[in-house]
C-alpha cells in the first residue's frame, strides 16, 4: 500500500535568524575552528595538556557551526499517512523526537491574536506521549495552509479539535483569505453553483462508505442540482476527490445510452496518464448514483488567476497555450482519440510549480446532456457543432481558442462567434489575434485542424516574439 507524503516548506523566525548568524560567523567556526583542529591535531602526540584542550575547543567550534548550519538549513515539515515529521529545530519542545505516529496525537489548539486574521494564527499539536510543537501559519504559504488542514482532518480525525480550526478550515476552503488560490475542489464548487439549480438531491453525509467500505467521504465540498463534490480517504492512505452526480426522471432509453457512452469514456480516462492531465482514479455506480473519483491536485485555475491579476501578458499565454496544445495532442493522439469537451479557463489548474493540469474531463456534462437533452457546459467556450451534439477533435481546439481570448482580455468570448482579442485590445498583436481567430472560426473547415497544427502555428509565433 503506498503512502501519501506531502512536505512543506516551513521556514521560521528561528530558522532565519540561524542562517544568518552561521553566515555571519562563518569566519570564526568555520575559517578558524577548521585551521585550529588541523594546526593542533598532528601536536596530540606531545600529549601537552594545553594542545589538547586548544583541539577540543577548535574542535568543538567547527562542529558547533556544521550542526547549527544543519538545524538551520532543515525547514521541511513532513505529513503522510504514516505520521508527522518536524523540523530539527522543534526537538526541544518535541522532547527529543521529532517524529510522531498520528495515533499519538491527542489535540489541535488554535492560538489567534485580537484581529488577526485566521490564516495568520497558530496551531498547537499536543501529543499523547509528550511534548508539543507550534506550527506558526504565518511561515507557510496559503496553499500549504490548507494541505495542513486537510491533512489533520484527513489524517488526524482521532485528535480532538478547537471550534476554531473548523471555522479556520471553512474560510480558507471559501477563499477568503487565499486571495485567488483555489484548490481543485473549491473551483468545481463554484462551477457547480453557475450549472445548476438546487433539486431535491440530498447528498452524502460526512463518514458514509463506497466501495465495500475502501471509500470513505470525509466531508462535503461542493453542492449543485444534479452534483456533489466530496472530500473523500481512499484505502484509509489516500486524499482524492469524488465527483458524485444522477440525472432524474430521464427517459430510460436515453439513460441507458448515456451510461453506456459514460463507462466507455470513463474507462478510457482511467487509462490516460500524462503529468499534465488529472488522473481518473475510477468510475463506478452505487445505490443509483454515478461516480468520478480524481485526484486532489491543489493550486489555482486561470480564471481566478486573471480575476485576480487581470489579463495576462502575450508571452505568458503563449507559454500556457503551447503546454495545452501538447495536452490536446496527447489526448487526440490516444486508440480512440479523447476529446475533453470542457477545456475553459475554470479546468486550467496552475499548480505551485508554475506547470498547468488539465482537469475535470466534460464526460459528466456529456452523460447528462445525453440523458435528459439539455445542453451542460459554458456556452462561451462550447464550439458550434459541440452545440449542435456532434463533438469533435476541432471543438477542443475552438473552446481553447475561447481560452486564449479570455486570458488575454479578462472577458468571457461571445458564444458561437469566432474571437479577436484584438477588437478589446488594440495593443494585442496581430500575430496573436490571428491565431484566436483561426482557433475560433465558426466552421470546422476554417479552423486550425489539429492540435499538431497549433502547436506548429505557436511555434512559429514564438520564433516572430522572440526576433521582434
Amino acid at each position: 500500500m503506498s503512502k501519501q507524503e506531502i512536505i512543506l516548506k516551513y521556514r521560521t523566525m528561528g530558522h532565519v535568524v540561524g542562517s544568518i548568524a552561521t553566515v555571519v560567523l562563518f569566519p570564526a567556526w568555520g575559517v578558524l575552528g577548521s585551521i585550529g583542529a588541523l594546526v593542533m591535531s598532528p601536536m596530540l602526540l606531545t600529549c601537552d595538556v594545553r594542545v589538547a584542550a586548544s583541539f577540543m575547543f577548535f574542535s568543538a567550534l567547527l562542529f558547533s557551526g556544521i550542526f547549527a548550519t544543519i538545524i538551520s538549513l532543515d525547514h521541511a515539515l513532513v505529513l503522510s499517512s504514516g505520521g508527522l515529521a518536524f523540523p530539527l529545530l522543534c526537538i526541544p519542545s518535541l522532547k527529543g523526537r521529532r517524529e510522531r505516529n498520528w495515533s499519538d496525537l491527542a489535540r489541535i489548539r488554535f492560538i489567534q491574536r485580537d484581529n488577526e486574521p485566521l490564516n495568520r494564527g497558530k496551531l498547537d499539536l499536543i501529543f499523547r506521549s509528550g511534548g508539543h510543537v507550534v506550527i506558526d501559519l504565518k511561515c507557510l504559504k496559503d496553499e500549504a495552509v490548507e494541505q495542513i488542514l486537510l491533512a489533520l482532518e484527513v489524517w488526524g480525525k482521532n485528535a480532538d479539535k478547537d471550534p476554531e480550526l473548523l471555522t479556520l478550515a471553512n474560510t480558507i476552503h471559501d477563499g477568503q483569505h487565499l486571495k485567488g488560490i483555489a484548490s481543485f475542489t473549491s473551483m468545481w464548487e463554484e462551477e457547480m453553483g453557475r450549472r445548476f439549480s438546487s433539486t431535491a438531491f440530498v447528498p452524502l453525509s460526512n463518514g458514509t462508505e463506497l466501495l465495500a467500505g475502501r471509500l470513505r467521504v470525509v466531508r462535503q465540498l461542493a453542492f449543485g442540482g444534479l452534483s456533489a463534490i466530496y472530500l473523500a480517504q481512499l484505502n484509509q492512505t489516500e486524499t482524492v476527490v469524488l465527483k458524485e452526480f444522477i440525472v432524474p426522471d430521464a427517459d430510460e432509453r436515453l439513460r441507458e445510452k448515456a451510461a453506456e457512452l459514460f463507462n466507455r469514456e470513463a474507462s478510457l480516462l482511467t487509462k490516460l496518464s500524462h503529468p499534465r492531465v488529472a488522473r481518473v482514479r475510477d468510475h463506478f455506480v452505487e445505490d443509483d448514483r454515478t461516480y468520478l473519483m480524481l485526484d486532489y491536485i491543489p493550486g489555482a485555475d486561470l480564471r481566478q488567476i486573471v480575476k485576480q491579476r487581470g489579463p495576462q501578458s502575450e508571452l505568458q499565454v503563449r507559454r500556457w497555450a503551447e503546454q495545452l496544445a501538447e495536452i490536446l495532442q496527447y489526448l487526440h493522439c490516444q486508440n480512440p482519440p479523447v476529446i475533453h469537451r470542457d477545456l475553459t479557463p475554470d479546468n486550467v489548474v496552475l499548480t505551485s510549480n508554475e506547470t498547468i493540469v488539465l482537469i475535470d474531463f466534460g464526460a459528466a456534462n456529456e452523460y447528462i446532456g445525453t440523458a435528459t437533452g439539455t445542453l451542460v457546459g459554458k456556452q462561451s467556450f462550447i464550439a458550434p457543432e459541440q452545440f449542435r451534439g456532434d463533438t469533435t477533435l476541432s471543438s477542443d481546439i475552438y473552446s481553447l481558442g475561447s481560452t486564449l481570448f479570455f486570458l488575454l482580455t479578462g472577458q468571457d468570448p461571445e458564444a458561437l462567434s469566432p474571437s479577436s482579442p484584438r477588437a478589446v485590445n488594440p495593443d494585442i498583436s496581430e500575430e496573436i489575434d490571428r491565431l484566436v481567430a483561426d482557433c475560433t472560426a465558426f466552421d470546422e473547415c476554417d479552423r486550425i485542424a489539429s492540435a499538431e497544427e497549433l502547436r506548429r502555428r505557436l511555434g512559429a509565433l514564438s520564433a516572430v516574439m522572440v526576433s521582434t
